[in-house]
């Protein structure tokens, strides 16, 4: 059966952006492989999610690249990120200085925040209603 394996997300740096992933926002680090001099296979994850799909950081080479780093969907929300504890996950955004573009709303699907992450992608964090 088809399933998404792994989304593309254009940064500046490995590391930085492995730092801020594994450490920020407390994904585990799937795998970082040397391609080649420059080159790394990098993946991150929501912590516990085993079998969903990881985000492959991929440094981005020319200008073109470089000029959508933060910026890959027009200012849109990029990603959605599904928590059993939106509370717990909400504080840790806050202890961990990462930016509130939007403060937490209580939707019909569940509470909702909007953060940007380091390069300024915009995310969404979102505590599912149980009856849904």
């Amino acid at each position: 059966m088809p399933h998404l394996a792994h989304i593309a997300l254009v940064v500046r740096d490995y590391d930085e952006a492995i730092e801020f992933y594994t450490q920020r926002l407390k994904f585990d680090l799937v795998e970082d492989t040397p391609l080649s001099d420059t080159k790394r296979w990098v993946l991150v994850r929501p912590r516990g999610a085993e079998n969903g799909c990881c985000i492959l950081l991929a440094k981005a080479v020319g200008e073109e690249q470089q000029s959508r780093i933060g910026n890959q969907t027009g200012g849109r929300v990029f990603l959605f990120l599904h928590t059993d504890d939106f509370e717990r996950d909400y504080r840790n955004l806050l202890q961990q200085d990462i930016r509130i573009v939007r403060p937490p709303s209580q939707e019909e699907y569940g509470m909702v925040t909007v953060f940007a992450d380091l390069y300024g992608n915009l995310w969404d964090l979102i505590g599912k209603q149980e009856n849904l």
